[in-house]
């Protein structure tokens, strides 16, 4: 089993056309994903990658079928393609893109209320690696050789975090059912929480490593799903214990403003909760290595 993607999922690329959006499409195509189209208004009627090309998201899952999108659209242009995405019945969108106002995702998020939960688009990202399944497929730019398949979930707020604990956990014969970027910027679509309802809901995941980092409510939220809903263990690793309090580091939303939102304290209230968490970033496979020796053991 995996989330969000697998290997029967057909996936459109808003902005395929591009030099970046093609480089990571053939990536995705190489792993065994079904990309199906592509979207880029003007050039509806060619091709790209031996993949008919779109004028809107609409007429590409009219012709296609698509039920997940991936987003390769410049800043100013992002939050329209979202909403094109959900308005023409995309059921998952991973958004790539860096430097998006967050007024503009704002508007998205009250865009994306306006439906009903059966309808509602599922948003990843923006600012993220995207979401693998390994073996199965993939949405984003992630370096799928690092992944292998197994039954250890990944979410995080840092791509490359992800990327060190996917290579950690193979090095130690550990492999990964679904690995999902939600994005480092302070106003995304999906959030820890979501991600791990669907983790605990997915009959191949038997454990989760969730990467959390400075700045914003996200890690408090989980600690408290976990604590209340979570029968899975949970191993986890916070970025930045060193960062100095009011200084951005790295992501939009990495910036500590209020209690709560410094490493050491999201580190106390993961452990409250009853969340191993690993020391330092070295530590991430060989710490969740223990935690399932000790769920075999009992």
């Amino acid at each position: 089993m995996a989330i969000l993607i697998d290997e029967t999922t057909k996936v459109l690329v808003q902005g395929m056309s591009g030099r970046i959006g093609q480089f990571h499409a053939q990536e995705m195509i190489e792993a065994g994903t079904k990309v199906v189209a592509g979207v880029t208004p003007g050039k509806g009627g060619t091709t790209v990658l031996n993949r008919p090309q779109f004028d809107t998201v609409r007429e590409a899952v009219e012709a296609t079928g698509a039920t997940a999108s991936l987003l390769f659209v410049p800043p100013p242009a992002a939050a329209d393609a979202m909403m094109e995405a959900a308005d023409a019945g995309i059921r998952t969108a991973v958004c790539v893109t860096d430097g998006i106002p967050a007024q503009d995702m704002m508007r998205v998020k009250r865009f994306l209320r306006r439906y009903p939960r059966d309808r509602k688009m599922r948003l990843i990202g923006p600012n993220c690696a995207g979401v693998i399944s390994p073996g199965k497929g993939f949405m984003g730019i992630m370096p799928p050789h690092i992944y292998m398949p197994g039954r250890v979930g990944i979410v995080g707020r840092s791509g490359t975090l992800g990327y060190e604990a996917a290579s950690q956990m193979s090095a130690l014969g550990i492999g990964v059912s679904t690995s999902v970027g939600i994005g480092g910027d302070p106003i995304n679509g999906s959030s820890f929480r979501d991600i791990l309802e669907l983790f605990e809901a997915d009959p191949g995941t038997d454990a989760v490593m969730m990467i959390g980092e400075i700045g914003g409510p996200q890690e408090a939220e989980a600690a408290a799903f976990v604590r209340d809903h979570m029968t899975k263990p949970v191993v986890a690793y916070v970025a930045g214990l060193s960062a100095p309090k009011g200084r951005q580091m790295g992501h939009a939303g990495a910036i500590i403003s209020a209690f709560g939102e410094s490493a050491q304290e999201k580190v106390e209230l993961l452990s409250a909760a009853g969340i191993t968490v690993a020391p330092n970033p070295s530590a991430m496979g060989a710490t969740m290595a223990d935690v399932l020796g000790r769920k075999a053991a009992a």
